[in-house]
C-alpha cells in the first residue's frame, strides 16, 4: 500500500483480526457535513431542480401541502415555491393533462380533473357504492353552517335523532369534536381540514350562501300558517247559545 493510500484508509478492529482496513474519502471527494439538524442529503436537496423535486413531494403527499412546508423541505424560499407551483398549476392546464395542481385548504395537491370523472370513479369503485347518504349530507351541511355545534341541536334542525350519521362522517373525517359546551358540556362538532379538501373549498368562508336556496319569508309564513284555524279571542262562543239554564 502506498502512502497515499494510507492516507486515506482507517482501521477499525473487527472479530478474527487485529485491524481490518476500511476506505474512506478524504479531500474534495468526501462530502460535506451536515449542518445541525439538518436531514441527511439535505445539501444535495437544495441542488436539485425545483419544479420536479415539487412534482415527486406532492405525488406521495396524503393531505395538501403548505408553500412554507414545501419551502422548508426543499431549502427554497417561500416565494420561489409559490411561483413554481403556480406555473406548474397553469403548465398542467395549457398541456391539457388529466391531472390538476390546486390550491385547496390552504395547501397544494394533485387532483384528478372533473371531465375524467367517470374513469376515475369505475376504476377506484369498482361498483362499490362510496358515496354520502341523503340523511348525511344533510347533517354534515348543518354542521358546516352551524360550527361548532353539538348533537343535540343538530337533531333538533333536521327533527330526527342523528347520532348514528355523526358517527359515520366522524369516521370518514369529515368532522371533528371542537371542544365542549360550557352550558351543557355537550361536545361540540367542526368541519375537517379534509371536509375542505373534498369539497373543493380554500375555506369556509367559500362556503354558498344559503339565502338563495330558501323559500321566501311570505311562503314560509304561509306554510307554517297553513291546517292551523284561526279564532278571534273577543268572539262570543256560537255554543253557549245553545245553553239553556235548567
Amino acid at each position: 500500500m502506498s502512502s497515499e493510500e494510507a492516507a486515506g484508509t482507517t482501521y477499525e478492529p473487527t472479530r478474527g483480526s487485529a485491524y481490518e482496513p476500511t476506505y474512506e474519502p478524504s479531500g474534495p471527494e468526501a462530502a460535506p457535513p451536515a449542518a445541525d439538524g439538518a436531514p441527511a442529503g439535505s445539501s444535495t436537496v437544495a441542488a436539485l431542480d425545483l419544479k420536479p423535486a415539487l412534482e415527486a413531494v406532492l405525488m406521495v403527499v396524503d393531505e395538501p401541502a403548505t408553500e412554507e412546508h414545501l419551502a422548508k423541505v426543499l431549502q427554497r424560499p417561500r416565494r420561489a415555491v409559490a411561483d413554481a407551483l403556480r406555473e406548474l398549476s397553469d403548465d398542467y392546464t395549457v398541456q391539457g393533462r388529466g391531472f390538476d395542481l390546486r390550491l385547496v385548504a390552504g395547501g397544494w395537491r394533485f387532483y384528478t380533473r372533473p371531465e375524467y370523472a367517470d374513469a376515475v370513479e369505475g376504476f377506484v369503485l369498482d361498483g362499490q357504492q362510496a358515496r354520502l347518504t341523503q340523511a348525511a349530507l344533510e347533517t354534515l351541511a348543518v354542521v358546516a353552517y352551524r360550527q361548532p355545534v353539538s348533537r343535540s341541536r343538530v337533531s333538533a334542525v333536521r327533527g330526527v335523532n342523528c347520532d348514528g350519521v355523526m358517527r359515520t362522517l366522524l369516521q370518514r373525517g369529515l368532522i371533528q369534536e371542537a371542544g365542549t359546551e360550557p352550558e351543557t358540556g355537550a361536545i361540540l362538532y367542526s368541519t375537517t381540514n379534509y371536509f375542505l379538501e373534498r369539497m373543493g373549498l380554500r375555506g369556509l368562508d367559500e362556503l354558498p350562501e344559503l339565502a338563495p336556496f330558501l323559500p321566501e319569508a311570505d311562503a314560509v309564513e304561509g306554510e307554517s300558517q297553513e291546517g292551523v284555524p284561526s279564532f278571534d279571542p273577543d268572539a262570543p262562543d256560537p255554543e253557549a247559545d245553545d245553553k239553556t239554564e235548567l
